[in-house]
């Protein structure tokens, strides 16, 4: 069975947009069809279904804006949430950027309240910078040079 990171297409736009995050986690990322209307919109995102053993249970979106790569959205489904999932899929994440813009500086944005997210960023080496993004979230970079 399949494991991976997936293009959105036809045939799996229907999943996509039935994936859900946690309640505790509303506030913290839009719904995932506010995030394909946003990449519908800006061609700069490429979003991304994350399957695991042939079943989608995540949803990621990255973007390159002038020269900077940000994994822009990036949600693991309620029901496979605590699995460990959301690590594996932040590594393949980062790879699979990094592979696409080696040595590439990684951003991404994140709400001061997420706490569970910063610590899993902070574990795979995102450190923050002291900047703020357009809607008060703290910026993140993963350094080039790899995992």
């Amino acid at each position: 069975m399949f494991t991976g990171i997936r293009a959105i297409t036809d045939s799996n736009i229907k999943e996509v947009l039935d994936l859900k995050i946690s309640e505790q986690q509303h506030g913290f990322i839009e719904p995932v069809s506010h995030c394909l209307a946003d990449a519908e919109k800006d061609t700069r995102y490429i979003p991304l279904a994350l399957y695991e053993k042939g079943e989608i249970i995540g949803f990621s979106m990255y973007g390159k804006f002038d020269e900077q790569i940000w994994l822009d959205r990036y949600l693991i489904d309620e029901r496979f949430q605590g699995k460990g999932l959301g690590s594996y899929f932040l590594r393949a994440l980062v790879e699979y950027l990094l592979e696409r813009y080696p040595k590439q500086v990684i951003y991404l944005s994140v709400f001061e309240q997420n706490k569970v997210a910063i610590q899993l960023y902070q574990k795979f080496g995102f450190s923050f910078t002291e900047e703020l993004d357009e809607n008060g979230e703290k910026i993140m970079i993963y350094p080039s040079g790899g995992l």
